[in-house]
């Protein structure tokens, strides 16, 4: 049995587990939007990988949830927890966002294990590559040259857990989806029995 199986396509999922799932995908971006308040790891946050799963189980239309969440935590953390003022590299950030539900969005018929961890690897090294010249860009801490670019994503690298933690939460985040779709899929034959 594959993850897709499990996945939203299944026409066979009654309603109720249905919604369950998709409420999965609200309820890891709640908890990602949460865990940037908390103290934790520098980049070391389930946000890539919440991005991922909200991709692969919502349709476009609801993507502007997680977009108003996190672009809002991001202006408040920004002003009020670091003190500084949002600045254009944050555009790179809020386009990484959707950047992110869309590779999430190429998970939705097929979410086999390979494939969502090539999406999360695909996801934190584009966050890396995003993030980071919007850093180059806006502001002068480098030079407006390659070698400046290069020295940007150099100084960069300590920062980058974010290999780890989307590889990490998004094998337990659609880990979860599919031990409810399991679940619900054994309720049904329980209950034609």
């Amino acid at each position: 049995m594959t993850w897709a199986m499990l996945g939203r396509h299944n026409s066979s999922a009654t309603r109720f587990w249905g919604y369950n799932k998709n409420m999965l995908a609200y309820l890891f971006v709640l908890i990602a939007v949460a865990v940037r308040f908390l103290p934790h790891a520098w980049t070391f946050t389930p946000v890539g990988a919440s991005l991922l799963y909200f991709g692969a189980r919502m349709p476009r239309k609801h993507w502007w949830f997680p977009l108003v969440l996190l672009i809002s935590s991001d202006v408040l953390l920004t002003r009020l927890t670091y003190g500084y003022s949002v600045g254009a590299d944050h555009f790179a950030s809020w386009i990484w966002y959707v950047a992110a539900l869309w590779i999430g969005n190429l998970l939705c018929r097929e979410s086999k294990p390979l494939r969502v961890a090539a999406a999360s690897l695909v996801s934190a090294t584009s966050f890396f590559l995003v993030s980071n010249f919007g850093v180059w860009a806006a502001w002068n801490m480098y030079p407006k040259t390659v070698g400046g670019l290069i020295a940007c994503y150099v100084a960069a690298v300590p920062f980058a857990r974010n290999f780890i933690s989307d590889p990490l939460f998004a094998a337990v985040f659609f880990g979860i989806g599919a031990l409810v779709s399991l679940g619900a899929q054994k309720r049904r034959a329980f209950a034609a029995d």
